[in-house]
């Protein structure tokens, strides 16, 4: 550690440089906009090959699946209590 005030000015202005940025960085990754995009991108890789844009049916099929169950089930509740 130096003890120039000139060097230590500089090294301080430094240090709120970084400190800004890394600020910066975490408001941007806070911020609602940023983490609705990261979830869509999420969910979008979930279907389709973010490396060859095909689409991933398995995982298609096993969502259809679970809806069409979910209908049933409700159909089949509703004819049970009528």
């Amino acid at each position: 550690m130096t003890t120039d005030p000139s060097a230590l000015e500089r090294e301080i202005e430094e240090t709120r440089e970084r400190l800004a940025g890394t600020i910066d960085q975490l408001l941007h990754r806070a911020s609602p906009k940023t983490i609705v995009g990261r979830e869509i991108w999420t969910i979008k890789a979930h279907y389709v090959d973010p490396q060859t844009g095909e689409p991933r049916t398995d995982n298609i099929l096993k969502t259809v699946g679970a809806v069409v169950g979910v209908v049933v089930a409700f159909v089949a509740v509703r004819k049970i209590t009528s």
